[in-house]
């Protein structure tokens, strides 16, 4: 009988060195596990981005309202006495802030107590509340219009244990784990009270400690099974063997998660208190801490906004247990007990409010920083987005759209739109919308939508023809009889005017503000294809595109942010400035790491680009654009070019006043045809937007070598000013003609005409 024992025993031996061998690998794996991740960068932070701070300024066209909705977008609260950061007070004619400090580009700034006055639309003062003394600028910090997230969109604040108050760490031990302090990770009472309920069928149950929480969120998942949570017990010991309980706390506090922004994650105490009661978690009070402390339990569940009654019982329960725990006082509990949740309340932003915008600031970071170090590294972006002007752009965009869709009897959502507005001064991005809903974060038409532009192209056309002075002027004949292009191996090609009609020889001028096609076509195909599409480069446009004799009627696809890079030129009278959306970047401790300073280069020159501007103001004057003026005054002396392809497919609209640019497309996802011409759908869009904007008129710099001279349009000859429909038209220096019209200048009839002025003193 002993002799069949012993290889029984043998082998339980061997079993049991085996199982202690594979249990101490598997420990020695999940040391190396636990260490490996809490020893190097523990949290990846996104990057913030914010927009343009607004600058205060004595004369800055700004109204009461606007400055409002400004201060709503920085969750600034109105309070009778605004002494705290970010609270107004509006009384009368004036507003009174106080300012939150925040770290700039170019350094910090303290909270500031100002006073707003204003007049007639505008800023009229601007006064040091504590002082009494005027000033002559003061700025409002960013908004944070979004991030650039890890990959579950968590976003963070870090906080360090010092700056936690000692209330919300009383609340959390007092709830979550009342003998964290004593313990080494597991606390053999709650196990058992969990291996109890589970075997009683009440499913697997916790009791876990602090500890035992974070690793679950930190190395595991939810899994609910034995295995996991023998895991987790293994790797808690683990924990508190190599780091103090005062990392543990630290490294607790900044994990967990505490609700949801849309698609963003609201991860740790650190960035929950200002998203719940927008302020820093040091000056949180006991009842706010409680109610945090309390959504731990489960953030979507107890929800002060979704939910407030069950918030409520929650934190009194949280406020009950730190009363019977001896943290607080009697008194304390009552008091504390007796507030209300002192949520505040904030629309969902999810990652960002301006999708679109977000994505053309992403792309240009690209160039300089990598996606990683972009979505880990907590950098703080300043942007050149113009919230005011973003709004207007929107509203102006989904309204119009709307009203379109209804007027013509279309189903609703079937038009579609982009647009961006640029500063014509620098080049910056003030507002970029990707489609009619801008909170869609999908397919973004103002960045990737490549359409056929139709007439925009058309400027470059005849900027092409007005750099040879010699040879074209805005007088210039152009021949507008019926064209056919034979060339081998293609279908001849005989482009055809909007009303179908010809209409003998016009003017370059007319043909232009016309939009004439077959005069276009003649002159481009005069200059040669290539010299046009040359100039297209010049002015903005990185990549090769066809090079076909359509292409001088707008067959070639640009996105509207190419059509913008190719205006903001024209507009910038010919200095070339990327369009920027970046002003600067800093570390996540406020240190500056980057910025992006303007770059100019002159492309064009002066002269032949201040003619076609000119004549683009036509354009809007009385040409395709003249409906424009039911909606912005005439003094405004807009410069702007409709665009419509063929079957009302697209309709364009880019213009540019003395202070912004904007490029607007309407149109169909299916490439559809939609019965709008430019001037019918996307100027419309255009005029809604800048009427919001109170734009600066378009007044342009004459250069040194521009003469005036009166034309006769029927003829292109000299006329004097009070010929009939005689026209007063710029000219490089020395390129006006010289032979008069019948009505001109040493013609016959003006001969006659001046005899009889001087005989009798007409």
């Amino acid at each position: 009988m002993a002799k069949r024992r012993r290889p029984k025993k043998r082998f339980l031996i061997s079993f049991a060195l085996a199982g202690a061998l594979l249990a101490a690998a598997y420990t020695v794996y999940l040391d190396f596990t636990v260490r490996a991740r809490f020893e190097g960068k523990r949290f990846a932070l996104p990057a913030r981005v914010y927009a343009r701070p607004l600058e205060l300024y004595p004369g800055l066209q700004l109204s009461p309202a606007e400055l409002i909705t400004e201060l709503a977008l920085l969750d600034y609260r109105e309070a009778p006495q605004p002494r705290e950061p970010g609270t107004y007070h509006w009384s009368s004619d004036a507003l009174d802030l106080t300012t939150r400090p925040f770290v700039f580009a170019d350094g910090p700034q303290e909270a500031a107590a100002l006073r707003v006055e204003f007049a007639e639309g505008q800023v009229s003062a601007l006064i040091d509340r504590g002082d009494g003394q005027s000033l002559q600028l003061a700025r409002l910090e960013p908004a944070l219009i979004g991030g650039i997230y890890p990959g579950k969109n968590e976003d963070r604040v870090l906080v360090k244990l010092d700056d936690v108050p000692g209330h919300l760490v009383d609340a959390l031990i007092a709830v979550e784990d009342r003998r964290f302090f004593s313990h080494h990770g597991i606390d053999p009472r709650g196990i058992a009270r969990a291996v109890i309920a589970t075997a009683s069928g009440d499913g697997v149950q916790g009791g876990s400690t602090l500890t035992q929480q974070l690793v679950k969120n930190f190395y595991l998942t939810a899994e609910r099974t034995l295995r996991r949570k023998f895991t987790e017990m293994v790797m808690a010991v683990l924990l508190e063997a190599h780091y103090s309980k005062e990392e543990i706390l630290e490294t607790y506090l900044n994990e967990v998660y505490l609700g949801q922004d849309g698609n963003r994650g609201i991860h740790g105490f650190g960035l929950a208190a200002p998203f719940f009661f927008d302020k820093p978690l040091s000056r949180l009070d006991i009842s706010e801490a409680a109610l945090l402390v309390g959504m731990l339990k489960g953030p979507t569940y107890f929800s002060p906004r979704s939910h407030p009654k069950r918030a409520l019982e929650r934190r009194n329960l949280v406020l009950a247990q730190m009363a019977e725990t001896g943290v607080i006082t009697e008194q304390q509990w009552r008091s504390a007990r007796a507030t209300s949740l002192g949520v505040v309340a904030r629309p969902s932003r999810g990652t960002s409010p301006y999708p679109a915008f977000l994505n053309l600031a992403y792309r240009q970071l690209m160039r300089d920083y990598r996606d990683e170090d972009l979505r880990s590294e907590g950098l703080q972006i300043f942007t050149t987005l113009d919230p005011r002007v973003q709004h207007s752009a929107e509203s102006a965009l989904s309204k119009r759209l709307a009203r379109l869709e209804k007027n013509r009897g279309m189903k609703t959502g079937t038009l579609q739109g982009a647009l961006l507005v640029t500063s014509t001064q620098n080049a910056e991005v003030q507002a970029v919308v990707g489609g009619r809903d801008p909170r869609f974060e999908g397919f973004n038409r103002a960045l990737d939508a490549q359409r056929p532009i139709g007439s925009l192209i058309k400027p470059v056309v005849y900027l092409t023809a007005l750099q040879e002075p010699q040879s074209y002027t805005l007088a210039t004949l152009l021949d507008d009889s019926p064209l056919v292009l034979q060339q081998p191996g293609t279908d001849d090609w005989a482009p055809l005017n909007y009303d179908k009609e010809f209409h003998g020889e016009v003017s370059l001028r007319a043909a232009l503000v016309n939009s004439y096609n077959v005069p276009t076509a003649r002159l481009g195909l005069a200059l040669g294809v290539p010299r046009v599409m040359a100039n297209l480069r010049r002015l903005g446009i990185e990549r090769e595109l066809p090079e076909h004799a359509s292409s001088l009627l707008g067959s070639n696809a640009l996105s509207p942010l190419e059509v913008t890079e190719v205006y903001q030129t024209i507009a910038g009278d010919g200095f070339r400035t990327p369009l920027r959306a970046i002003r600067a970047v800093l570390t996540a401790e406020g240190e500056p790491l980057q910025s992006y300073p303007l770059n100019v280069e002159q492309e064009i020159e002066a002269a032949p680009l201040y003619l076609l501007t000119a004549a683009m103001q036509d354009v809007v004057r009385e040409g395709t654009a003249r409906e424009l003026g039911a909606y912005l005054p005439a003094d405004l002396e807009i410069a702007g070019k409709t665009g419509t392809t063929d079957d009302f497919r697209d309709s364009w609209f880019a213009g540019f006043t003395g202070d912004r640019l904007g490029v607007v497309w309407v149109g169909r996802d299916d490439n559809g045809p939609t019965g709008l011409t430019g001037a019918s759908g996307a100027m419309t869009v255009w005029a809604d937007m800048m009427a919001g904007l109170n734009p600066a008129p378009l007044i342009l710099p004459e250069p040194e070598n521009i003469e005036r001279v009166w034309i006769d349009p029927v003829s292109g000859l000299l006329s004097d000013e009070g010929c009939r429909d005689a026209v007063e038209l710029p000219f490089i220096s020395g390129s006006a003609p010289t032979e008069a019209a019948p009505c001109g200048p040493r013609s016959l009839g003006g001969s006659i005409k001046g005899w009889f002025e001087r005989t009798f003193g007409r």
